[in-house]
């Protein structure tokens, strides 16, 4: 008997010191904050780019973001866990959005376990979205979408544009029949409105509804609300080939037997032009928050959860803080004396960006095709810009 009252005791010792070891681990974690360096009372030029490239925000930004979602994360401690901060969950989820790192990589770093890491990620995006939803905001009233259409008209002469729409494969790991198929590989696809600054207006992740690419963006909430006036009448949207030929919807000429005439030119290059945010947007994006440029080995719930924490991320820092989030050199620039472009950092920083395929536009209506028709000879017309001609021609410069 005293034998196995040894044994026992023994055991219980080992028990206590594996939950003291995990204790500990946990306090250090609590204490040191983890990967991310100490901040120093004045920040340096230095630790600021560092501090950036690990979070992609600067302390300032991380400091009044933690001040908006710290009750929603916090968790209290309980007799066998010390309950992480909000400070270090946050970090966390931002050095996941913006690196992509496995979680194993992430639990060396911050000496937090994966499991916990799992559990914690989903909600900290959700606490992001939810706090910052102000941000993500489709225009309610005739007002707003004409803020949107003077924007355009100013920036990138297009009157009547009430945004730029365009969607991108996200490969995912995990096998599903909602899930499409990128190269070989499982994907969702987000589909995005951009403003004429670089800010959603809306956004979605779109899952699959048949193999064509017609129906991807067909099975999108965005094509009903499209369908029943979502944009003031006589507006539209900007694209691409990947979707359909619509009133509300404006896309390129495509080349067939005959070659595009200067007029039809010059409507795809001034059409080409007013694509440049959606274009950007997504670059930033992917480049900023490299966890979406990665395969996600999540699972799909949670996909949605950390694009919309990203998105949210990126309208939040675009409107707050664009000094250090679009700096100088992030996008394309046109050069309006030219009609060069000088391209955007992010070109260099992502491999690709995962497009959708071509849209069959065998269906087009005659009023679609009229609304673009009119365009074409406004850009030729009275809304010609002295550039366009070089641009179509190719004597464009940088």
């Amino acid at each position: 008997l005293d034998e196995l009252e040894d044994i026992v005791e023994r055991e219980m010792h080992k028990k206590k010191s594996v939950r003291k070891r995990n204790a500990d681990n946990r306090k250090t974690a609590v204490k040191h904050g983890t990967f991310v360096p100490p901040r120093p009372q004045e920040p340096s030029v230095e630790y600021i780019a560092e501090y950036r490239m690990l979070l992609r925000m600067t302390p300032e930004n991380f400091d009044n973001l933690l001040a908006l979602i710290s009750t929603k994360i916090q968790r209290g401690d309980t007799l066998l866990h010390e309950a992480l901060l909000p400070r270090v969950m946050l970090e966390v989820t931002l050095n996941f959005l913006a690196t992509g790192s496995s979680y194993q990589t992430l639990q060396c770093c911050f000496h937090v376990s994966k499991a916990a890491i799992s559990n914690f990620v989903p909600k900290v995006c959700n606490a992001i979205s939810d706090s910052l939803k102000e941000y993500i905001k489709v225009p309610t009233s005739q007002e707003q979408w004409q803020t949107i259409s003077d924007g355009f008209r100013d920036t990138w002469d297009l009157p009547g544009c009430c945004g730029a729409v365009d969607g991108k494969h996200l490969l995912i790991s995990t096998a599903s029949a909602e899930c499409f198929h990128y190269r070989g590989s499982n994907s969702l696809v987000l589909i995005a409105v951009v403003d004429h600054k670089y800010c959603i207006t809306y956004f979605e992740v779109c899952k699959k509804g048949s193999q064509t690419n017609n129906n991807i963006f067909q099975n999108c909430k965005l094509f009903d609300r499209l369908e029943k006036q979502l944009l003031p009448n006589g507006n539209f949207l900007v694209s691409d080939d990947a979707f359909p030929l619509k009133t509300y919807l404006m896309k390129p000429y495509v080349q067939t037997t005959k070659p595009l005439t200067t007029e039809e030119k010059i409507f795809n290059y001034r059409l080409s032009a007013a694509r440049k945010p959606v274009e950007n947007f997504f670059g930033i994006l992917l480049s900023r928050f490299r966890a979406l440029d990665r395969r996600l080995s999540v699972k799909l719930d949670t996909v949605n959860k950390l694009v919309s924490a990203a998105c949210a991320l990126h309208n939040w820092l675009t409107l707050t803080s664009s000094d250090t989030y679009l700096f100088n050199g992030a996008v394309d620039v046109q050069n309006k004396e030219t009609g060069g472009t000088v391209h955007g950092r992010w070109r260099s920083e992502i491999m690709e960006l995962r497009n959708l395929g071509k849209y069959d536009d065998r269906e087009t209506t005659e009023a679609a095709r009229d609304m673009r028709s009119q365009l074409k000879e406004y850009f030729s017309g009275e809304g010609a810009v002295p550039w366009q001609y070089d641009a179509v021609n190719g004597n464009s410069a940088k």
